[in-house]
């Protein structure tokens, strides 16, 4: 199994009514198949994860592998603050049928680096998932170190990280650890490009969810070394990472979601949905000039 290229963080569709919309998240889900994309992280951070009750991540998590139905992995977030919790989640994600898991530095606790050593390597030993760790310091508060990561990656069940932070140091210095058992995905929409051209063999996105064509055609551009063509690609979607960073994720990717018939803007409390106003003209503006782009194409 290979994790690599367009990779969308699904966020979750919830109906007007703040339950689980299923339906919606069919449709999302195809139209990522159709658009290229490459494989798909069910229960993230883009997912509201942290919102979904037990019973709700399973019906999402068993949906999602039903309906792809081997086309493309499956990747279940599974990182919890803790210990014990993240290696139930992970085993519960295996019995679903997750390809992998995604498993975020735990957050709020701020371990240290040996604790974090300690915690990846429960979860790879006990959860039973291939395991992508994921260090994302503006959401957890710990950062995972790269001379950290040069010892999880010995483990023969983990298998890549998702890394958000964009400075060029730690991209940098997070190509360097790819070898041919351990991938480097970037976990950030602004940067992936660059970090793509370094050596990341791909990106969990965001901005996937609402450009999955666009989003394809700049990691093949970028993971082939082809420059001219990278930069063509991102200066088209430039447009719509702007747009959604007009809020914390996935605010703005799901009021998104109409404007393409792929479920309600809803995210649950304490998230709100985002506003009339400039940002959802710019959101709108963004899409068309996408849409525009590929009929021209």
């Amino acid at each position: 199994m290979k994790i690599h290229g367009s990779v969308c963080a699904l966020v979750t569709p919830f109906g007007s009514d703040g339950a689980l919309d299923l339906a919606a998240f069919g449709r999302l889900l195809d139209f990522q198949i159709a658009g290229g994309t490459q494989a798909v992280v069910v229960a993230g951070s883009t997912g509201e994860a942290h919102m979904l009750e037990h019973d709700e991540y399973d019906r999402l998590l068993a949906f999602a592998v039903e309906h792809v139905a081997g086309r493309i992995p499956v990747v279940a977030g599974t990182g919890e603050a803790g210990t014990a919790k993240t290696v139930a989640l992970t085993q519960r994600a295996r019995v679903l049928g997750a390809n992998a898991a995604l498993v975020v530095a735990p957050y709020y606790v701020r371990p240290t680096q040996e604790g974090l050593r300690r915690h990846f390597l429960e979860v790879a030993d006990r959860g039973g998932l291939p395991v992508i760790l994921y260090n994302v310091p503006s959401r957890t508060a710990c950062d995972l170190a790269p001379e950290t990561t040069a010892v999880l990656r010995d483990h023969p069940a983990i298998i890549g990280i998702k890394e958000a932070r964009s400075d060029a140091e730690r991209i940098q210095r997070t190509a360097e650890l790819v070898r041919s058992d351990f991938v480097y995905l970037s976990g950030d929409d602004g940067s992936g490009a660059q970090a793509m051209l370094a050596g990341a063999a791909g990106v969990i996105s965001v901005v996937a969810n609402l450009a999955p064509r666009a989003f394809r055609a700049l990691c093949d551009a970028a993971t082939s070394g082809d420059r001219a063509a990278t930069a063509r690609c991102h200066a088209a979607l430039e447009p719509l990472v702007q747009a959604l960073n007009c809020a914390p994720n996935p605010i703005a990717v799901k009021a998104g979601l109409p404007e393409l018939g792929l479920g309600t803007a809803v995210p649950r409390l304490p998230l709100m949905e985002l506003e009339q106003g400039p940002a959802r003209e710019q959101l709108r503006k963004a899409l068309a000039t996408l849409a525009s782009l590929a009929d021209a194409a």
